[in-house]
């Protein structure tokens, strides 16, 4: 298991992939399982974007985490300073909104709880 990563999610006869952040709904994980890994799909991943990961994040995670249903993805450009809400839709991801520079995030599935984007870029 590589170092930092808390939640991982293991795909038969392939290795092990992990979201940067991962979240489960409560009634899907009421708590969390003792192994070392969880085999059960994440809600919601959040993948940070750089220009070392970019292409792997979208190109060969997101198909994968499509396939077994995670129904929300977030994708976080730091040096672009964006936000990109995608959903699930019939097997397909489907571009939600985008948001830029300081925006109010207000984006499923955490659209209940809406926060300025400008507090995640360090000044």
């Amino acid at each position: 298991m590589p170092c930092g990563q808390l939640y991982l999610c293991r795909y038969p006869g392939e290795d092990i992939l992990a979201p940067d952040l991962a979240g489960w709904r409560r009634e899907r994980m009421p708590a969390l399982p003792e192994t070392a890994w969880l085999e059960l799909a994440p809600d919601w991943i959040c993948e940070v974007l750089s220009p070392a990961t970019a292409k792997i994040d979208r190109m060969a995670k997101m198909p994968r985490f499509a396939a077994t249903g995670v129904a929300f993805c977030w994708l976080v450009d730091a040096e672009a300073r964006t936000l990109e809400a995608i959903k699930l839709s019939d097997g397909q991801w489907l571009l939600l909104a985008s948001f830029v520079d300081a925006a109010d995030v207000a984006a499923e599935p955490f659209d209940a709880a809406p926060f300025p984007l400008g507090v995640l870029w360090a000044e």
